[in-house]
């Protein structure tokens, strides 16, 4: 079979869209070469005349593994992404699938109004965290931190409501026929087919708890339990005596676990995504 000639048109179409598609890569490789460059220059300016730095050295790597508890950052920001993450996705995987298979009271309408609750910021609920936390004294308690962010994600609920969904509940009935409880039905055919979607929850839960702040730094407010954001913080925060170098040094290093994580999981991702918004 022949292959159709593209067109003028077509031609000019095809290049406009690569054109636009590696300008819009290249706006966004720029800061991350741009961090990485100042991570290995000397000095604490940020700002330069060229991309590469002038002088080049591993000072603030040396100075960031030597002079700060950034190791302890990490570990603590990786324990606290581990718990709510694992502790959520119990929370998300099950009520996702009482909304999806199960008959209750308030089923109708209880989703729609965890979601509009979640329309609210967590920024709003910080007069009640500061109550909470000295009437209990809980500063620098790192299991309330887990409880509280450890709450269940309306939007991943529905998220995996609408994965299960896709999945025939004659399996379901089959494994009732057999004697199957529903707990068994759940743990043992709407967990493993759920995996790609479920994977996705624990991605996007890990990665919005590494990067919190707002909350983390109301409740931590020792050195020592620090997570990275907080941590991260500290180097910028005096206007006077910013290192910013040492922080693109701390950046480039935090990113890697989310990068390992990414490539660990990439088989997984990518199913998830896509099938979790179509219904057969």
């Amino acid at each position: 079979m022949k292959h159709r000639m593209m067109s003028k048109a077509d031609r000019a179409g095809l290049w406009c869209s690569r054109v636009f598609i590696w300008f819009f890569i290249a706006l966004m490789i720029f800061p991350v070469l741009w961090i990485v460059a100042a991570s290995f220059s000397k000095g604490d300016s940020f700002f330069r005349s060229s991309l590469l730095p002038s002088e080049v050295g591993v000072d603030n790597y040396v100075k960031l593994f030597g002079k700060t508890d950034f190791v302890r950052w990490i570990c603590n920001s990786l324990l606290l992404c581990v718990c709510v993450s694992a502790l959520q996705l119990v929370l998300t995987t099950t009520a996702a699938y009482a909304f999806s298979r199960m008959r209750f009271p308030g089923k109708k309408n209880g989703l729609k109004t965890l979601l509009v609750l979640q329309v609210f910021p967590n920024s709003m609920a910080l007069a009640g965290y500061y109550i909470i936390i000295y009437h209990f004294g809980l500063v620098d308690n790192l299991l309330a931190v887990i409880l509280v962010l450890s709450g269940g994600s309306a939007f991943n609920i529905w998220l995996l409501k609408s994965y299960i969904d896709g999945i025939p509940k004659e399996l379901d009935e089959a494994a009732f026929v057999d004697g199957a409880t529903n707990f068994q039905a759940f743990t043992k055919i709407i967990l493993p087919l759920a995996a790609p979607e479920i994977v996705v929850i624990f991605l996007f839960t890990f990665i919005s708890t590494y990067s919190e702040f707002v909350i983390t730094s109301v409740f931590l407010q020792s050195p020592s339990k620090f997570t990275l954001a907080i941590g991260l913080q500290t180097f910028i925060s005096n206007q006077f005596a910013a290192h910013w170098t040492l922080f693109a040094a701390a950046a480039v290093l935090s990113s890697l676990p989310i990068m390992i994580l990414f490539m660990a999981l990439q088989k997984y991702i990518q199913n998830g995504l896509t099938a979790g918004g179509v219904k057969e």
